[in-house]
């Protein structure tokens, strides 16, 4: 069970990491959108976030 907690945080650190390197001036603009968001809105897209991943985590168990 550890051995998928890592390397379930090692792909997040992965898909986190790419827009950074492959694109740092898109990423610092998509980084000054997002500070002028509202926080429901900050809110709905964690929202979907965390239905999608446990949707899809319940489709591959």
């Amino acid at each position: 069970m550890a051995d998928v907690f890592w390397a379930a945080l090692a792909l997040v650190l992965i898909f986190e990491g790419l827009l950074p390197f492959l694109s740092p001036g898109g990423w610092r603009r998509m980084f000054g959108e997002m500070l002028k968001m509202r926080d429901g809105q900050i809110r709905f897209f964690g929202l979907i976030s965390l239905i999608s991943g446990c949707l899809l985590w319940w489709w591959i168990t």
